[in-house]
């Protein structure tokens, strides 16, 4: 039963108080058809809108199963409205861009049913409402009469024991009208309608209450027809909606209405773009600055070069390349990785050139052909660069010595690569395998402290007096040669047949070796001994190959990898782990002189991003609020059918998360055709390379982040006011 005892109710406005209706009385029983008439302002509908919970009221008491509501706050009338009351809207209050199956199963399943659950019972009500064939159309698409009876459809589908209408046949014609009104005759057999009208005519032979108001009071209460009464209004069982149905309204209300998608595609991706592009300039900056950096230990310190090694400091194997070589990512391996970092020197009469080795494969030169012979070499530069440009022709006719080995050996230039990702003055050059494994061989001593002993006299990297150590054919095993101005550390200044103590420390091992002197170099037997000039031997001693290998050439402790691209370090790096190698990449193992630079770059960075980041979310709220002001609506019909506000919040969050998820996929789509050249694209293909899927997936998050925080801030304006207000204004 619902009763109203001595119910006031006011507005108040600018300081002046308005009556809507005084000292109401009225009692109300389920199986009851209640029509209240009266001129326009006479407080009809205010009444309405109390005994709906739809507005509050004064003075007075209501009572629901004789349970007071006076202390009801939103929440309890939210509450009341789940369990007891559907409204029937007089501008019928659909959402437009949902079809009539939509529209009457969005009650159902915001009151925790699933679509499969809702299913029958959707076409059941469809068919009781006569719109059968027109399931499948839109709401914008039917005429009044229709789309009231999509609205009755609807009331009915939210299971309450109370309907309540408006002036139902308002804005439909006599024909329309009748058939709303008998409809409702029906359905009050076992429910509480009450329906407000002015045109008391077209409705009173219908029902069984009249109820007359004029100017905020009761001035008849009369019963037309007696029916059997249910004195308890039973609460419909309410459930919360589920979270798959939060998820199917968010991403069907994301593509219901194409402009409103169009225009929130395009500011999320005004977002995506502007998060990406500032930050992709900063990482550039950062890498203009840090162009100058060097590693002391390695002259190669190119950003996708990866220093590995095995973590049981044991020598790798070729089923240990073989894995390595496999990850994708990888696009070759050096084996044996200190030539890497071997700087080589080249002087002919007229040219001077250095560089690092280039140890990728190469299978074509621009000028001149690739090297065959053993002492045939390319060499790569800019093609800028004069020299290489313009005296081509002199380069490849001269013949060239290699300065850093104490050696005669002479060299040829026989191509020239040109690369413009060097520098105007940069060379490297490309050697034939031979002679690439003969360099590679004897570098081996390089990286590890050697000490040597003679006659208790120390030489090595520790002692400051340096001898470097070359192989002979010519040296016997267990001897060594050594230069004559070595005889000074021995008895009678004369080493022959002295031994040598030689030490090596190195990353991986310690070992030592005991060797004699064999011979004395000296002028007159220098050519004989070693083929090479007396004047170009200094501080050096000769050894066999098999002394050398057994002292530095037992294997590869270290060799280093080179991606195909530095976004793929991640995804390599773990693979290493997976292999249980350790790994150094080079591109974090830089020294800079303009740290101090980058750190400023870094936290200006971190500061600027924090502002574009709130300034973002606020001019996309505020647009996204201008955009949404048309689904306002929306959610007042879902408050009408008792969601609160956490149901209206998730909703609208889904839908902006899917938005932002769509636009975002669009946009990894375009930025993947750019790098695969589909797209021609310059400014976004210069920028890619600077950010990498960390990166990619941060913004991400921060769009996630901005839906989530503008669901929210809409949500509460939404609830802000009253039901009604936002009824009446449709905010």
């Amino acid at each position: 039963m619902l009763k109203l005892k001595n119910v006031s109710k006011y507005y108040y406005q600018d300081g002046v108080i308005a009556e809507g209706f005084t000292k109401v009385n009225l009692e109300l029983h389920l199986g009851e058809f209640v029509v209240i008439t009266g001129e326009s302002g006479s407080g009809k509908s205010t009444l309405l809108n109390v005994l709906s919970g739809l507005d509050t009221y004064e003075d007075g008491e209501m009572y629901i199963n004789g349970e007071e509501t006076s202390h009801y706050r939103e929440e309890d009338y939210l509450e009341y409205r789940r369990k007891y009351v559907s409204n029937i809207f007089q501008n019928f209050n659909l959402v437009n861009s949902y079809t009539v199956e939509q529209n009457i199963e969005l009650a159902m399943l915001t009151n925790g049913k699933t679509k499969r659950e809702v299913k029958k019972e959707v076409n059941e009500l469809i068919d009781k409402v006569g719109l059968k064939k027109y399931k499948k159309t839109l709401a914008s698409k039917l005429s009044g009469g229709q789309k009231q009876r999509v609205a009755i459809a609807r009331a009915l589908a939210n299971s309450t024991p109370i309907i309540v209408a408006d002036e139902p046949t308002g804005s439909l014609d006599s024909k329309a009208a009748s058939s709303i009104i008998k409809l409702l005759s029906e359905i009050s057999h076992n429910k509480l309608v009450i329906v407000v009208t002015h045109q008391k005519k077209e409705i009173e032979n219908y029902a069984t209450r009249l109820i007359r108001m004029h100017d905020g009071k009761l001035l008849e209460n009369k019963v037309i027809k007696k029916v059997n009464l249910d004195d308890e209004v039973k609460p419909k069982k309410i459930n919360d909606i589920k979270l798959s149905s939060m998820i199917r309204l968010g991403i069907r209300n994301a593509f219901n209405i194409p402009i409103k998608f169009i225009l929130m595609f395009v500011i999320f991706l005004l977002i995506t773009v502007t998060l990406i592009t500032n930050y992709a300039s900063f990482k550039m900056a950062e890498y203009e600055e840090i162009d100058g950096s060097y590693n002391q230990y390695f002259t190669d310190t190119s950003d996708k070069r990866i220093i590995i090694s095995k973590k049981n400091n044991e020598i790798f194997n070729s089923e240990d390349y073989s894995k390595i070589e496999n990850i994708e990512g990888v696009d070759y391996l050096v084996k044996q990785d200190l030539i890497n970092d071997y700087y080589m020197y080249l002087s002919s009469d007229n040219f001077y050139f250095s560089g690092t080795i280039m140890t990728k494969k190469i299978d074509k030169v621009d000028i001149g052909v690739m090297p065959k012979e053993k002492d045939e070499i390319v060499i790569i530069g800019n093609k800028d660069n004069w020299y290489l440009s313009s005296m081509s022709e002199d380069i490849l006719k001269s013949t060239y010595r290699l300065e850093n080995e104490s050696t005669n050996r002479n060299l040829k230039i026989v191509g020239i690569i040109y690369d413009n990702d060097l520098l105007n003055y940069e060379y490297k050059l490309y050697l034939n395998d031979e002679l690439k494994e003969e360099i590679t061989s004897s570098l081996n001593h390089v990286s590890a402290n050697i000490e040597f002993k003679l006659n208790n006299n120390y030489f090595g990297n520790k002692n400051g007096n340096y001898l470097d150590i070359l192989v002979s054919n010519k040296v016997s095993d267990g001897k060594i040669y050594v230069k004559d101005n070595m005889n000074i550390y021995c008895k009678d200044y004369n080493c022959k047949n002295n031994i040598l103590n030689i030490t090596i420390d190195n990353l991986y091992y310690k070992d030592s070796d005991v060797l004699t002197i064999d011979e004395i170099i000296t002028k007159d037997n220098a050519n004989k001994l070693v083929d090479m000039n007396y004047d170009n031997i200094n501080d050096v001693i000769f050894m066999s190959e098999n002394d050398y290998n057994k002292l530095f050439n037992r294997g590869n402790y270290q060799s280093s990898i080179y991606i195909k691209d530095v976004r793929l370090l991640d995804d390599v790096d773990k693979k290493l782990d997976e292999l249980d190698i350790n790994y150094l990449n080079l591109r974090d193992a830089k020294y800079s002189e303009v740290e101090m630079v980058l750190q400023i770059i870094k936290i200006f960075k971190l500061v600027v991003v924090i502002v574009l980041v709130v300034t973002l979310f606020f001019i996309s709220y505020f647009i996204m609020k201008i955009i949404y002001k048309s689904r306002n609506s929306y959610y007042v019909t879902l408050r009408s059918l008792g969601s609160t506000k956490k149901v209206c919040i998730n909703i609208l969050m889904n839908e902006l998360i899917c938005l932002a998820s769509i636009t975002y996929l669009c946009f990894l789509i375009f930025i993947r055709l750019v790098s695969k050249d589909i797209i021609n694209f310059e400014y976004f293909k210069t920028l890619i390379p600077y950010v990498s899927f960390k990166e990619y997936l941060i913004v991400y998050l921060i769009l996630l982040i901005l839906s989530i925080l503008m669901s929210y801030r809409y949500g509460r304006k939404i609830f802000k006011n009253s039901i009604m207000k936002n009824y009446g204004e449709r905010i």
